[in-house]
């Protein structure tokens, strides 16, 4: 036997002693995935009739059929003259293009159907708007151009299997740029499309995930995704298509960057240097030069925005969980006033027009829909443009949301956003039970805002409880890297320990309240592992498309994730074992209470197969167990119909499991 072939099988001997020692004698075999493929036409037709959510009680859809019309548009994208707005809406039950020609003026709407569509951008000119449109919750979409007036749609690209992102209009309007995994599935070319002539060329067919993050005349900034924060930033010259590195090449950092207001230099926004997002002025040569944002010392900076005419920079700041936002001259850096009004959850900063005049903000106060406004700088006034709508809702009482923590179990406090009803936070009142939410992503974040459908089940007896477990966003690199690969081994006890503080602190004379788990994406991952690692900590969860094994997830989800995901996740090869401690099918055999189990059958991040293949082994459990799939939805239910069958059934379940 060659040295080689002795070190291989010493290697795999040891690998499976870990694997004795390290997995329960009652988990399943996880060597080879139960499933091949993902969307639709990976499940038999007869599977998905099995599984057809069915109607609800007439009394629960009403309910959730009234709280579904308290949502407001999209913020949307102003005119160049600031005369209109142009933004998405869901009223007809799925998103739809919809304009309004001036102030609390009644909306005309401008495309129609069944499929999501969305308004990216106004062309500089402002003669066209730049649409995406996908099917059935795909995430395959396809990028259009219609008329600022209104009329058909005219089709850039749309192709099967294939996602087609808009990305700039060229700033002098006669071109608009979009990518396209049409080359290779798992890599993104970038085109420019001639509107007059309505042509397109391929301008860059590198390997990878490219987008275009900005234009200026002749230029485009590119990025290519290396991890899910992974950033590597790229000069293209249009001319002559040469392609210059400018940040991130040979190193894992987190880049933002845009063209700033003075030729060659940039604004980028990064951890690297002090472990907090914060933003920098730079040359290329030179170290980047910190900017001085009052607010933002000990805060992340989540996003930054430059107007079209460069005169201006939006700082949008995450204080531990509610945006704030600071403006900045974009040449001196001096800040620049802009006053908000008072009692408002979250400052948003939309887009701008192209001379950079008029912004669009959205007011996000805690006890009503986000209205739209539109700030004039010329004029320094503050014009509302979408008022809130609260149909037979008096939304003035809807619990809000309180920022309080959980200590986990090594001391670290967790931040958690709390809403409960004033019955349920009496001490002389029997313990009402609790619902805790975790977030997707899963380097997101879990917000306080308004939210009709937390406020259905605070109306109906419940406390809602929505931790921010280490590997969430906007508490700093340390925190979101905390649970990078194998090291959520170490971070994973958050989500019992949620469980164990709410019990704990809910007990009144001697009565605990029962507590339930709730989440989507990663989300649902977090929720089946509530359910089988951290078996007895939960009465009852529901896991919405959620992850059942890593390893199966990594091998069938689409190519354009996969790369990106085994950053989060971890390697299938070198961090195996790992990969197999944390994938609730290793745990399942310790299940013991109620799950639900909520998919989309055309999701092509987390596949139908996780669902199917959870439900089977969570089956032979013999505890109370639904599964339901939505046939025509992908991540998430997006349409009206299937939101209230969805969120109905998740109401019903607890109710049925923790009341």
């Amino acid at each position: 036997m060659s040295p080689r072939s002795l070190w291989i099988l010493r290697r795999l001997a040891a690998c499976l002693i870990g694997l004795i020692a390290a997995v329960p004698a009652s988990a399943q075999d996880d060597a080879a995935p139960a499933y091949r493929g993902l969307g639709a036409a990976s499940v038999a037709p007869e599977v998905l009739a099995r599984f057809r959510p069915p109607p609800l009680p007439a009394d629960i859809s009403r309910r959730i059929q009234r709280l579904l019309d308290l949502r407001p548009p999209g913020l949307g994208v102003p005119s160049p003259d600031g005369r209109r707005l142009y933004f998405g809406w869901r009223v007809t039950g799925v998103d739809q293009v919809w304009r309004l020609d001036g102030p609390e003026r009644f909306p005309q709407q401008l495309t129609a159907g069944e499929e999501r569509t969305e308004v990216a951008a106004v062309s500089p000119d402002g003669r066209w708007l730049a649409l995406q449109r996908d099917r059935q919750g795909e995430e395959n979409p396809g990028f259009y151009l219609q008329s600022a007036e209104g009329g058909p749609l005219r089709e850039v690209q749309h192709k099967a299997g294939v996602q087609t992102a808009f990305q700039h209009f060229s700033p002098d309007g006669r071109h608009a740029y979009y990518v396209a995994n049409d080359v290779r599935r798992d890599s993104y070319a970038v085109y420019r499309h001639d509107i007059a002539a309505a042509r397109s060329e391929r301008l860059h067919d590198g390997q990878g995930f490219w987008r275009v993050a900005d234009v200026a005349p002749g230029r485009l900034l590119l990025v290519k995704a290396t991890g899910s924060r992974g950033r590597e930033w790229w000069l293209f010259d249009e001319a002559s298509a040469r392609l210059t590195p400018l940040l991130g090449q040979g190193e894992y950092a987190d880049y933002l960057m845009r063209f700033g207001a003075q030729p060659d230099r940039y604004i980028v926004a990064t951890s690297k240097p002090s472990g907090f997002t914060r933003v920098y002025q730079w040359l290329p040569g030179q170290a980047l030069a910190p900017v001085d944002v009052p607010g933002g010392e000990r805060w992340d900076i989540e996003n930054l925005m430059l107007d079209p005419a460069r005169r201006r920079l939006y700082l949008t700041i995450n204080e531990a969980g509610y945006r704030r936002v600071q403006v900045l001259d974009a040449t001196s850096f001096a800040p620049l006033p802009l006053p908000w009004p008072a009692g408002l959850d979250h400052q948003v900063v939309g887009a701008a027009s192209a001379d950079g005049e008029y912004v669009v903000l959205g007011l996000a106060a805690p006890d009503r829909p986000r209205e739209t406004a539109l700030w004039n700088w010329r004029d320094r006034t503050l014009v509302r443009w979408t008022l809130p709508s609260t149909p037979e809702a008096e939304t003035r009482q809807f619990a809000a949301a309180s920022l309080e923590s959980y200590p986990a179990r090594d001391g670290t406090p967790i931040p958690m956003f709390v809403r409960r009803s004033a019955r349920c936070a009496d001490a002389a009142a029997p313990p009402c039970p609790v619902i805790v939410h975790f977030h997707g992503g899963p380097e997101s974040q879990s917000r306080p805002g308004f939210s009709p459908i937390w406020q259905l089940f605070v109306d109906a007896g419940f406390v809602i409880a929505e931790p921010n477990v280490r590997g969430s966003s906007g508490y700093g690199r340390a925190w979101l890297d905390a649970d990078n690969g194998a090291k959520r081994l170490q971070v994973i006890g958050d989500i019992e320990d949620a469980a164990r503080h709410l019990r704990r602190v809910g007990t009144r004379n001697g009565a605990a309240p029962r507590i339930g788990v709730y989440g989507g994406s990663y989300g649902g991952y977090a929720a089946l592992m509530a359910m089988t690692r951290f078996a007895g900590a939960y009465d009852a969860g529901v896991s919405n498309v959620g992850i059942a094994n890593l390893l199966s997830f990594l091998e069938n989800t689409a190519p354009y994730r996969r790369a990106l995901r085994v950053t989060e996740y971890g390697d299938p090869v070198a961090d195996r074992e790992a990969l197999i401690q944390l994938s609730p099918t290793t745990w399942v055999q310790q299940l013991k209470a109620p799950l639900m189990i909520v998919q989309g059958a055309n999701d092509p991040r987390v596949p139908v197969g996780e669902a199917l293949q959870m439900h089977e082994v969570a089956r032979q459990r013999g505890v109370p167990l639904e599964l339901m799939i939505f046939a025509d939805e992908g991540h998430g239910a997006s349409s009206r119909a299937n939101q209230a069958l969805q969120w109905g059934h998740v109401l019903r379940f607890f109710q049925q499991h923790l009341q």
